[in-house]
């Protein structure tokens, strides 16, 4: 990681993440600075987790990801930001984005060891051990949310974000139960997607 990148201390309470957030929606440049170089830790290790899915030879590092993240970050003007939650969530939105646009740039240049295997063993869908393209992920995702938005939010939130149930039901104002119920639900049907046996007896998409 070069010198000029946001360095930091490991992350203390949401209270302070918060008043720093607050203090950043109203222009406060310092603390938006200050935010970041509190949380970078934090974004890094879920960066990592994300990193280590990879199942091709990729050269990036978490530094690498985190530091992509935190420019799209710092760029972020029209957000009111609740609180530590909220925004680890709209972090992880970028890293997806970040990391399917890597995936796309790759294809598109159709070099060899495409970067674009992952796993889906960290977020413990059933007997998901094996490769997964990168793109179809993101292709199965975008299908959820378009027609349950909330699952597809949670998975997100859960897969890319790497945000515990807690942190999933602050960011939607949902209870920790009815995101553990639509977690279940949606990974199930990623797995089914995924791995091609997702029908019902007329050929259709079922969430159930």
């Amino acid at each position: 990681m070069s010198e000029n990148r946001p360095r930091c201390a490991l992350p203390t309470s949401d209270h302070t993440a918060t008043e720093l957030l607050q203090a950043w929606g109203d222009g406060d440049l310092k603390a938006r600075d200050q935010l970041v170089s509190l949380l970078y830790q934090e974004l890094r290790r879920r960066a990592s987790a994300q990193l280590k899915r990879e199942r091709t030879g990729h050269t990036w590092q978490p530094s690498d990801l985190v530091h992509e993240t935190c420019l799209r970050l710092l760029d972020q003007r029209r957000i009111t930001w609740r609180n530590r939650a909220h925004f680890l969530a709209v972090a992880s939105e970028l890293m997806r984005r970040i990391l399917v646009d890597r995936a796309r740039a790759r294809l598109a240049d159709k070099r060899p060891g495409r970067w674009a295997q992952v796993t889906l063993d960290g977020v413990d869908l059933p007997a998901a051990t094996a490769p997964i393209d990168l793109l179809d992920l993101d292709s199965a995702l975008t299908k959820l949310e378009a027609f349950d938005a909330r699952k597809g939010r949670i998975a997100e939130l859960r897969f890319f974000g790497g945000l515990s149930l807690e942190e999933t039901g602050q960011v939607l104002n949902l209870s920790s139960k009815t995101v553990e119920r639509d977690w279940q639900a949606a990974r199930a049907w990623l797995f089914k997607v995924l791995s091609g046996r997702l029908t019902d007896a007329n050929g259709r998409e079922n969430l159930e």
